[in-house]
């Protein structure tokens, strides 16, 4: 093959790869910027905190990728997870990537109050509130966020939001959310957001209107208040990671579905 025909055969494969891959990985890809994730399960008592902050970081790495991604858990067993130690991952992270051109996406997966996310690592039980967060976020200088944050009155977090930082939340502030039960897979919000809308919707946008629909017929069939999930802020960085279209749906037997749970499963 002489080396005109290999050219256009490259040139070929690239455009193939960038319809078949999610256009919002490829807007950051293309001017060299990276999505960095950390995700943090906070409650040790549950395991489902766990396996969501797990399986979230999974599917967002895979839908976005080209960065550092970091999960941290609390346990029956392990208490790795703190507020100084989101702190101080958090700032570590932000010296990986650069601050002005990356993105940093942070889940936060609890039991929820309106005083804050409640940290359950061992003996040691502690609230991690929306100043402490904001005040964090702020000094690791990076400029670009998504905050998403899957807990009880999970809403007192949308004052976070700014042009720079997207906020997506579970429920509004005056609302419970529901499927914190041990050994599930995900959450109510987590199923739908994470396990189910981040896998084919276009965008953030979409994927979050898609759950929060799926997570309202769900409250509704269980005779649940609803919770009313929120999202805020990121208009500087929606325009990237907006895609023409959606990736492929993968094969069903690829999909996890989160338990489905009847008896009531708030998180107080």
């Amino acid at each position: 093959m002489n080396h005109g025909n290999t050219s256009k055969l490259l040139a070929g494969l690239f455009a193939l790869l960038l319809v078949l891959s999610p256009a919002s990985s490829v807007a950051w890809a293309e001017n060299g910027s990276k999505v960095a994730i950390v995700a943090f399960g906070l409650f040790g008592d549950q395991s489902v905190f766990e396996s969501e902050a797990k399986g979230a970081a999974a599917i967002l790495a895979n839908r976005f990728g080209g960065g550092p991604v970091i999960v941290r858990a609390n346990t029956r067993r392990r208490g790795g997870a703190t507020p100084e130690t989101l702190a101080s991952t958090l700032d570590s992270v932000a010296k990986e990537i650069d601050h002005e051109r990356d993105l940093l996406v942070l889940i936060l997966t609890s039991h929820g109050s309106p005083a804050g996310l409640a940290v359950k690592a061992g003996a040691r039980e502690e609230m991690l509130s929306p100043k402490f967060l904001a005040t964090t976020l702020r000094y690791t200088g990076v400029r670009h966020r998504v905050v998403i944050i899957s807990a009880c009155y999970s809403g007192i977090f949308i004052p976070l939001a700014d042009a720079d930082t997207m906020v997506i939340t579970a429920a509004d502030a005056n609302h419970p959310s529901f499927g914190c039960r041990d050994r599930a897979q995900w959450t109510y919000f987590g199923d739908a957001f994470f396990n189910t809308a981040m896998r084919r919707a276009a965008n953030l946008k979409d994927a979050f209107n898609e759950a929060r629909g799926i997570v309202r017929r769900r409250e509704l069939r269980n005779g649940f208040d609803p919770s009313n999930p929120q999202m805020a802020g990121g208009e500087s960085i929606e325009p990237a990671l907006v895609s023409a279209a959606p990736p492929p749906p993968p094969p069903s037997k690829g999909r996890q579905p989160g338990r489905e749970i009847s008896a009531p499963g708030g998180r107080p």
